[in-house]
């Protein structure tokens, strides 16, 4: 059983699939690891790291591979010489890439999305969203500042008092979560707002304030997944109205709000924006998704009248080495539910609910239901 390790061909990427602990872990389950060269540098990991861990370096890593592991979904053309069925793992981007999936499909591999792993305590850590919206809610707030022209914590100096700055989180998951507590570390005076009800409580045990519009609708307001359900229009202009309010007086904004499968929602727009004093800044977590700020442009720090709009992309990617890390050990996590220790082979268990819920392709076909063309389906 051999495992491959590819480097990711994005230059925007710096993550890599596997730490030195990780491929420890893997030899021990009876697999043969082999790595690109190259693919850790960009976590601080050399090749040679891997290779005291007991990894083989070399271009041809994929060749003859029944997993592969990456960050990004691969090309086919980086797939080349893997085993007929090889499985690949990693966070595939599926919603409005078809045509992607069907490539994956003719090359006959077994892919999986790691982003597609159910919400249940079994796959928790497994669970790669939230290890990396929790780095990226961390880095939002750490960038923020950065680009804020003030300090966050309130300071009585001989000379005068520094205010705290006043930070506003919209969307309250794992990253919202996180740049509450980050912020509220730094010293900054917190509030955020969410659509679900049960973030309320979340947002309070963290020392913040909560703010939202809270009638009927609002408490019914959540998947039984536990994502957020797309309100009426009646309630976003209710909620917009008591934001636009709120924002005025906010000294940092950060967004975070994303429904899988659809564009970010518009949750600030330029008027809101236009209403926040020069020198303010706005942080938009979901701009690869189309942006959760009027004008936020990925990868750039937009200056609108004196208000700095930060879209940086990969957010979590800018923690590169804890981003690798925990990466890492989800992918490793998942891998042992597929592989049999005893025999130390591949037994990958079609009927676990796990196992069903990340599988795309599988024997030339797409096979998710959310994604296979609707003839299969």
């Amino acid at each position: 059983m051999k495992i491959a390790i590819g480097a990711e061909t994005d230059p925007a990427e710096p993550r890599v699939a596997a730490t030195p602990e990780t491929v420890k872990k893997m030899i021990g389950l009876g697999a043969e690891v082999a790595i690109e060269p190259g693919a850790g540098i960009g976590s601080g990991i050399l090749d040679a790291d891997y290779e005291a861990a007991g990894a083989a370096v070399a271009k041809d890593a994929v060749s003859g591979a029944d997993i592969v592991l990456r960050v990004r979904r691969p090309d086919p053309a980086s797939l080349k010489g893997c085993k007929p069925g090889a499985l690949v793992i990693a966070i595939m981007d599926p919603y409005g890439n078809e045509a992607a999936l069907k490539a994956l499909a003719d090359v006959r591999v077994t892919a999986f999305a790691m982003e597609l792993m159910p919400r249940i305590t079994r796959a928790q850590s497994m669970d790669v969203l939230s290890s990396q919206a929790n780095l990226a809610g961390y880095r939002a707030v750490i960038d923020a500042s950065a680009e804020y022209g003030r300090a966050f914590p309130m300071m009585m100096t001989a000379a005068g008092t520094v205010p705290a700055a006043r930070v506003f989180i919209m969307g309250v998951g794992v990253a919202g979560l996180q740049a509450i507590a980050t912020a509220r570390r730094l010293g900054a005076v917190v509030t955020a707002t969410d659509v679900r009800p049960a973030t309320k409580e979340q947002v309070e045990s963290l020392g913040a304030k909560f703010l939202a519009v809270e009638d009927e609708e609002f408490k019914n307001a959540q998947t039984a997944g536990g994502y957020a359900k797309e309100m009426s229009k009646e309630y976003q202009a209710k909620q917009a109205a008591l934001v636009a309010e709120h924002i005025k007086k906010q000294d940092v904004v950060i967004t975070t709000a994303l429904i899988p499968g659809r564009p970010a929602p518009r949750l600030v727009s330029k008027e809101m924006v236009a209403s926040m004093r020069p020198g303010s800044v706005l942080v938009d977590l979901a701009v690869e998704r189309g942006g959760n700020v009027e004008g936020a442009e990925a990868g750039k720090v937009a200056n609108v009248g004196g208000i700095k709009i930060v879209g940086y992309t990969n957010v979590a990617g800018r923690l590169a080495a804890s981003a690798s890390g925990l990466y890492a050990k989800n992918l490793l996590t998942f891998l042992e539910i597929l592989i049999d220790k005893k025999e130390k082979k591949i037994a990958v268990n079609w009927d676990d609910e796990i196992v069903k819920a990340v599988a795309l392709t599988r024997d030339g076909a797409i096979v998710h239901p959310n994604f296979a063309p609707k003839s299969a389906a």
